[in-house]
């Protein structure tokens, strides 16, 4: 029994070895997304540019089909910046109504904007004023129509992006 064994193998490797042919089609390749991150400078809202951006240009048109992601520094954290996925509703001021911070794009440009039921001049500074924002540009034609993906976890977004805090290109 010992020696069948033993032949059944020799003879497979024996086989295995004397395939030829021409090599297949390639297979597919591993899911490769190379997005970009972009941060804004200080950003301040006020009644003069209608507590908006006004539309900014992307540094290069996008495709039709990339998402883009706008997040917000909420606040730093034991000196960790902590970013939050826009549109944030606010309601700490119950005084004055409910306001938000929001944003929309198209393939050329974006406008990041407050909005509020009661007039925003009335908000802290700190609501208004030094704001920073990181735009994310996710192409989503490689991923997996249904991969699930937390898009409110910005460093969960960076590493899929495979890019880091070196990474992010500053907007004036």
């Amino acid at each position: 029994m010992k020696n069948f064994i033993k032949g059944v193998l020799a003879l497979g490797l024996v086989a295995m070895f004397a395939c030829e042919g021409p090599m297949g089609p390639p297979g597919p390749e591993g899911t490769y997304i190379v997005g970009q991150v972009f941060q804004t400078g200080l950003v301040d809202f006020n009644s003069g540019n209608n507590f908006s951006t006004g539309f900014v240009d992307f540094p290069y048109t996008i495709e039709g089909t990339d998402k883009v992601l706008i997040y917000s520094q909420w606040r730093i954290e034991d000196g960790v910046n902590v970013w939050r996925l826009m549109p944030q509703v606010n309601f700490e001021f119950p005084q004055f109504g409910i306001f938000s911070y929001n944003y929309e794009f198209t393939m050329f440009d974006y406008n990041i904007f407050m909005d509020g039921n009661f007039n925003l001049s009335q908000l802290p500074a700190d609501y208004r004023n030094g704001q920073v924002f990181r735009i994310v540009i996710l192409p989503v034609d490689p991923m997996a129509e249904n991969a699930r993906i937390d898009y409110s976890d910005f460093d969960g977004v960076m590493q899929l992006l495979d890019k880091t805090e070196d990474d992010i290109i500053k907007l004036n």
